[in-house]
């Protein structure tokens, strides 16, 4: 297969004007200038983009895909009588057949970080999936992909008749059971040091932390607040986290302190509300001024709370209050993929990466314009 005639935004390499792509299976080839093929047979067909734009497959690195319906009572987000759970798996939820995998793809959306909600001070854990299948299993990029932490008002609102209600008890439940985690992650090493003489008894929610608190596996905290924001990463330092923060609507105003810290942002959605009291400082602005302050961003539409279909605009949002193009392009491209630890493999155009290549007849921020080609794993989707 052989992509030409296009801006190729390689999101490594810079950009390449009049370009082409080449797919071998579910890989890229090559990329480079259409002047130095020497011909443009190619036994699997040409698409010629036609003076669009190929950029990679967009990632929405949070996000409840699958696991929101369509309607009334379709929601399998939050478990909601415990307030730790970090045993559910986003894979065991996901409804491949939920009209929005559709809706992602036409919009160029091909991989996604779906999971639990955020009613939970410890949630369960995500699962970075492609949008095109009908068994989830097939679908897998990484399982678990991360392990959902709340902070802040969704937890107090959730849990306020039986606890915790309040930001210093969501804290407490996670220290706490990260401690335990720690504890049981130690047995297990003596235990097999001693050729299992000692195994621990089999706990299934503190053995879902145990790739958390050995850094093997990272910790998504949902925190709106600047002073939420903050806790998560003195949760993390005290536990050895590898700490994403989500949502990160305050998080300008600790920008550099974020920096400093080396905690990527997951920000958004911006293309909302504020619906309650922590998003009262909710701007469009906030990415950008967390990428200038040399955070690493990614941009996601927290779907449903914004249609997922639109997060090209919300990346388009980001650049109009700001951003750099390119940068924004980024966040939900190569610095998506890069957060979600898959960075090898999705996120840019270059040779070796999975074929996920998306062709437009505009510019992607242009709100005009239209996806004309997608592909995933070198195969073309509807």
């Amino acid at each position: 297969m052989l992509i030409v005639n296009g801006i190729v935004h390689t999101m490594e390499v810079g950009t390449i004007p009049d370009g082409y792509v080449r797919i071998q299976g579910s890989r890229i080839a090559q990329v480079g200038r259409v002047c130095e093929l020497s011909e443009w047979a190619d036994s699997d067909g040409v698409i010629d983009a036609q003076g669009g734009h190929i950029l990679p497959g967009l990632i929405d690195v949070h996000c409840h895909l699958g696991l929101y319906g369509c309607g009334a009572g379709e929601d399998d987000l939050n478990e909601c009588p415990e307030p730790w759970t970090p045993q559910l798996r986003a894979l065991d939820g996901v409804d491949p057949f939920n009209r929005y995998f559709e809706e992602a793809r036409r919009a160029g959306v091909t991989c996604v970080l779906t999971g639990p909600g955020s009613a939970n001070p410890i949630a369960g854990q995500g699962v970075l999936l492609k949008t095109v299948g009908r068994v989830i299993d097939q679908m897998t990029v990484r399982a678990p992909a991360s392990m959902k932490f709340a902070l802040g008002e969704n937890p107090k609102r959730i849990h306020e008749k039986q606890g915790p209600a309040t930001r210093m008890a969501t804290a407490a439940v996670i220290r706490e059971k990260l401690t335990q985690a720690l504890n049981y992650e130690a047995k297990w090493a003596r235990s097999q040091a001693d050729g299992r003489l000692d195994e621990p008894e089999f706990d299934i929610r503190l053995d879902a932390l145990r790739p958390v608190v050995t850094g093997r596996l990272a910790a998504h905290f949902h925190a709106h607040r600047a002073d939420d924001i903050v806790t998560a990463v003195r949760l993390s330092k005290e536990f050895g986290l590898d700490c994403v923060i989500v949502h990160g609507t305050e998080g300008h105003l600790v920008a550099d302190f974020l920096a400093r810290e080396g905690v990527p942002v997951i920000t958004g959605p911006f293309l909302t509300y504020s619906s309650k009291p922590e998003l009262n400082r909710l701007t469009a602005e906030n990415t950008a001024i967390l990428a200038q302050a040399g955070v690493q961003v990614a941009i996601c539409t927290d779907h449903p709370e914004t249609p997922i279909h639109l997060l090209p605009f919300c990346a388009a949002m980001a650049a109009r209050a700001g951003m750099d193009e390119e940068e924004a392009l980024a966040a939900i491209t190569v610095n998506a993929a890069c957060i979600a630890g898959v960075g090898d493999r999705l996120g840019a155009l270059s040779p070796g990466k999975d074929a996920d290549v998306v062709v437009m007849d505009g510019h992607p921020f242009d709100w005009r314009s239209r996806v004309t080609h997608v592909l995933i794993d070198g195969q073309e989707v509807e």
